[in-house]
C-alpha cells in the first residue's frame, strides 16, 4: 500500500528565509504522525505544501498516491485541512456552520442536519447551536472549526496544532475523536507544540527544527536516542538554582532545562552512577534539596536535548509561517 504521505527534500523560501529546508516525510495509512516543534519550525508551511495551498521551491510530495503539484484537485479531493485559526462564518450560528458546509460537501438537507447534530453533540455544542459564532468563546470557536473538518470523514485529515487554546476538557475530547477517526483507517498528520498531546496522539513523531527533520521514530525511541535517565530536583531556596545548575552540567553534562517552576531543574542522566556523585556536590555546594527523583526522559527533555532549547520556547523567526500569518 502507498503511504499516505511521502515527502522528499522539501523546500519553501520565503525572501531570504528557507522556511522548509530539504524536509523528508513517510506517513504510513491509517496512522496519526506528529510533527513536533516550537514556532518557527516549519510545521505548518510544510502542511500548506502538502495540502497543496503553496507551491513548492524544491523537491517533491506525494498524497494518497497523488502528486502534490500535477494532481493538485486530486489531493483536495480527500484531504481536509484544520488550520491554526478559526475559519467558520462568526455571522452565522453554530449549527447554520455545519449544515451550510455538509451541503457543499454533497449531503442532502437530512443528512446534513444528522451530521450536524452528531458534531455538536460530539463537541458538546448543541446547547450553543442557536447562537451565532461571533458570540463563541475562543475555545467554543475552536472547536467549532474542529468539527467542520470532520463532516465527512477525510482520507487524510491535517491538523494545525488543533488544541491550541482549548481547557483541558476540550483538548480531552479533541484527542478522543481524533483516536476514532484513526481507528476508522484514517490518516491524521497532527502539528503540536504540546508535548503530552504528541505523546498521547502520535504513533510515530517527527522534530522538526529550522525546516528539517532532526529525528523521527516512535516517541519510546526518541526517548531512548537520548540515553539514560533522567534526574529531577526540587530546590528549596530558587535563589540557589544557578549553582545548582552548574553544578548538575559540571557532573552530568550540558542536557540541563528548567522546569515550570522556578525551583525545578531537570538533567539527562548520561551513567546512573553519576546520580550520587550529583547529588553530594550539590550537597558541598549549599544546595539545599526538597526532593530528587528518577525517571525516563519525557519528550519534552527530547526536545531540548535535541536542539538546545526547551520546546515551550515560542519566539518567532522571520520564516514563512510568521510570513504566512500577515
Amino acid at each position: 500500500m502507498t503511504p499516505a504521505i511521502e515527502a522528499r527534500s522539501l523546500v519553501k523560501v520565503f525572501g531570504a528565509t528557507r522556511a522548509v529546508d530539504g524536509l523528508d516525510l513517510h506517513v504510513p495509512r491509517g496512522s496519526v504522525y506528529g510533527l513536533l516543534g516550537p514556532n518557527g519550525a516549519g510545521k505548518t508551511t510544510t502542511i500548506r505544501m502538502l495540502a497543496t495551498l503553496l507551491n513548492l521551491d524544491g523537491g517533491s510530495a506525494r498524497v494518497l498516491g497523488h502528486d502534490v503539484v500535477r494532481e493538485a484537485a486530486a489531493v483536495r479531493s480527500r484531504v481536509s485541512l484544520t488550520g491554526q485559526f478559526a475559519s467558520i462564518d462568526e455571522d452565522l450560528t453554530g449549527r447554520e456552520n455545519l449544515v451550510l458546509v455538509a451541503r457543499l460537501l454533497g449531503l442532502g438537507w437530512r443528512g446534513a442536519r444528522e451530521r450536524t447534530d452528531e458534531l455538536l453533540a460530539a463537541f458538546d455544542l448543541s446547547e450553543a447551536a442557536g447562537r451565532r459564532v461571533r458570540t463563541f468563546s475562543g475555545g467554543m470557536k475552536r472547536r467549532m472549526d474542529i468539527a467542520a473538518s470532520l463532516v465527512v470523514t477525510p482520507e487524510l485529515l491535517f491538523l494545525d496544532e488543533p488544541t491550541t487554546g482549548l481547557d483541558p476538557r476540550s483538548r480531552s475530547q479533541v484527542w478522543d475523536i481524533v483516536r476514532a477517526i484513526a481507528a476508522q483507517g484514517a490518516t491524521v498528520l497532527l502539528t503540536t507544540q504540546y508535548l503530552d498531546e504528541a505523546d498521547r496522539l502520535a504513533d510515530r513523531l517527527a522534530v522538526i527544527d529550522h525546516g528539517r527533520v532532526i529525528a523521527e521514530g516512535r516517541s519510546r525511541e526518541l526517548k531512548r536516542s537520548v540515553g539514560g535517565s533522567t534526574l529531577h530536583i526540587r530546590i528549596q531556596d530558587p535563589e540557589e538554582r544557578p549553582r545548582a545548575e552548574a553544578v548538575l552540567r559540571r557532573v552530568l553534562g550540558p542536557e540541563v532545562q528548567n522546569g515550570a517552576d522556578e525551583d525545578h531543574l531537570s538533567a539527562i542522566v548520561p551513567d546512573d552512577a553519576r546520580v550520587a556523585a550529583a547529588l553530594s556536590e550539590l550537597a558541598g555546594a549549599g544546595v539545599r534539596l526538597a526532593e530528587f527523583s528518577m525517571g525516563q526522559p519525557t519528550l519534552d527533555e527530547v526536545f531540548f536535548a535535541l536542539t538546545g532549547r526547551p520546546a515551550e520556547d515560542q519566539s518567532r523567526t522571520p520564516d514563512g509561517e510568521a510570513e504566512e500569518e500577515k
